[in-house]
């Protein structure tokens, strides 16, 4: 009964051997560190292209518009269509 008291002060033997120096990075922010470069360096290379195609394209063409639309503006603006 006389280890009892003296239990209570002394620290658990896992205490004991925790050594207090720097063991370098943590394996899991080297890993948070290459995906989030990796992924800016993604979207950096994506904006850097868009804007590239932006300069360096030449603008789309439109679509040529139905004879359906082209028939339905003119009745809109009062013009009947040739043939009616």
């Amino acid at each position: 009964m006389d280890n009892e008291g003296d239990f209570e002060y002394q620290s658990p033997p896992s205490f004991d051997r925790v050594v207090t120096e720097a063991r370098g990075f943590n394996p899991g922010l080297i890993v948070l560190l290459i995906v989030g470069g990796l992924l800016i360096t993604f979207l950096v290379g994506n904006y850097a292209m868009y804007m590239y195609a932006q300069k360096a394209l030449p603008p789309k063409k439109k679509k040529p518009a139905s004879k359906k639309k082209m028939k339905r503006e003119r009745l809109k603006q009062g013009v009947s269509a040739p043939g009616e």
